[in-house]
């Protein structure tokens, strides 16, 4: 069984980069789906028609099936390698891990009231939300690659410092935005 675990972490790196894809643009399909309200009306109704349909078959063709296989593929590497339970980054990788499976199904639950037009998230929040995504995405990466208590450490505050970053830019952009009316 252990011949197969490197084909396993293969699988398990291929679906989580699908997984991450469909998140990211799931968001911002969201985002367009939002501003696609002060369209006029007829603008407005094919736009959101189209993000809807556009937004399912992402989640339910990509999104969805890639965190599965994601999930899937990270159990198989356990059973392989039972003794990855037994490290403590491991554990902090399987919360971050958590805390992106919240993310997808928060992201589906907004998927859901777009289609119902009761989603009362501001596209500037929704790109807020957005990087959530990327801050857990660097932190999974960092975990798994540093394996370090002393190395969580700097990588805890590279975190911090990453994400006001990512803010900053994104509250930078909207500002850009509205001075040049984009």
């Amino acid at each position: 069984m252990e011949k197969y675990y490197y084909y396993i972490l293969s699988v398990h790196i291929i679906f989580v980069v699908s997984w991450m894809a469909g998140l990211f643009y799931s968001v911002r399909l969201f985002i367009y789906h939002t501003e696609a309200e002060d369209r006029p009306e007829i603008e407005r109704n094919i736009l959101q028609k189209e993000y809807e349909r556009i937004e399912a078959k992402l989640w339910n063709i990509i999104t969805t099936p890639a965190m599965v296989l994601t999930v899937l593929a990270g159990a198989g590497m356990v059973c392989i390698h039972p003794g990855l339970l037994q490290t403590p980054w491991f554990h902090v990788k399987l919360g971050f891990v958590a805390a992106l499976l919240v993310y997808h199904f928060i992201c589906q639950n907004i998927m859901k009231q777009l289609k119902q037009g009761t989603c009362k998230i501001s596209s500037f929040n929704l790109r807020l939300w957005n990087e959530v995504a990327t801050i857990l995405l660097v932190a999974i990466v960092f975990t798994v690659v540093l394996k370090s208590a002393v190395n969580w450490i700097y990588g805890l505050v590279g975190l911090v410092i990453f994400s006001v970053v990512i803010m900053l830019a994104v509250k930078w952009y909207k500002h850009y935005r509205k001075k040049h009316d984009c």
